[in-house]
């Protein structure tokens, strides 16, 4: 099941979560993500003003996606009222 993400903090959390899920050490992660130790950091503790575009990276390094849907997009799935 799709996890909902509402905040940079969720987003932190869930990246830090699965990160050790996956036994990664947060040098090991920015090493296979092309990205800064830095980058990992400021990602998990929720920084707002990281770049999506590296965003991206980590999470397909952590075998996650984004999907963005739209309040229409659930009435659709629940059908019509």
């Amino acid at each position: 099941m799709p996890t909902l993400i509402e905040t940079p903090e969720h987003l932190g959390d869930v990246v830090r979560h699965t990160r050790k899920a996956l036994s990664l050490t947060q040098p090991q992660l920015a090493l296979a993500a092309g990205v800064g130790v830095r980058f990992i950091v400021d990602l998990e503790a929720g920084k707002p003003t990281v770049r999506l575009e590296n965003i991206l990276r980590v999470l397909q390094v952590l075998g996650a996606t984004l999907s963005v849907s739209s309040s229409e997009d659930s009435q659709t799935q629940a059908g019509p009222k």
